[in-house]
């Protein structure tokens, strides 16, 4: 047996005030760790989405050009449910997500901008935990998010961003990852998983196109299995977990 697989996860690290959270598509942070979030801004700290698409390629029953602003505006109010008040879209096509160069530089900028300590993103290895294929836009977003980390704070491998007023942000301390099978960190899911269930839900759209269920029935029960499946390696307490990276 893997002994990381069993072992206690530890609190997440708490002496930090800003938090920028980096995803392939709407709805990411919402299945992965939205009741975190709820839990951070309510402490006072602040948390800033960026999302590399607009979902557009989503719904089946949608064309690109009607499913992508309802996708962006379910993952506004979505963020506001949380207390996430700042949501920025990098404009890459949906499906389609390359890592390279432009998108380590895209994320690079938004570091820059919101000069965060913490950054958050999304599973970036090739399946979940062996037994489901990752999409490859989690893994190019992800991987992406990794590296941009450092590049932020390199004033000289994208110097055309010092150029458009972005300096080096080299504050990053932590990126956490989310959806993780090898986690190392959990924050107690109990005080924000009311808003994490209604910020789900905002995406009712793509929930609608993707089960028959009833959608709140749908949205708790993803919710709340996945917060009790980490309770037995946080001391009994159902929790959003992370793999931690430190810088």
């Amino acid at each position: 047996m893997n002994d990381r697989a069993t072992e206690q996860l530890r609190p997440m690290p708490d002496d930090w005030r800003c938090a920028l959270a980096v995803v392939a598509h709407p709805d990411d942070l919402e299945y992965g760790c939205s009741a975190a979030v709820a839990a951070w801004t309510d402490g006072g700290r602040e948390v800033t989405y960026v999302l590399a698409t607009r979902g557009e390629a989503g719904i089946d029953t949608l064309d690109p050009a009607t499913c992508g602003p309802l996708r962006e505006r379910e993952q506004r109010a979505s963020a506001a449910a949380v207390g996430v008040a700042r949501v920025e879209f990098l404009g890459h096509r949906d499906g389609t997500v390359e890592y390279g160069v432009g998108l380590r530089r895209d994320i690079a900028a938004a570091i820059r901008r919101h000069r965060p300590e913490l950054v958050i993103t999304l599973n970036h290895r090739d399946t979940w935990g062996g037994v489901a294929w990752n999409t490859p836009d989690h893994v190019a977003v992800g991987r992406a998010t990794l590296d941009a980390a450092a590049d932020a704070g390199n004033r000289w491998i994208f110097p055309e961003l010092t150029e458009r007023g972005l300096e080096p942000w080299d504050g990053v301390r932590w990126v956490a990852v989310a959806g993780s099978a090898t986690p190392t960190h959990a924050v107690d899911a109990t005080p924000g998983m009311e808003r994490a269930v209604r910020s789900l839900l905002e995406h009712r759209a793509y929930i609608e196109a993707l089960t028959d269920q009833d959608p709140e029935e749908y949205c708790r029960a993803f919710l709340t299995a996945n917060a009790r499946a980490a309770a037995e390696r946080f001391g009994g307490r159902p929790a959003v977990t992370f793999e931690l990276f430190g810088r």
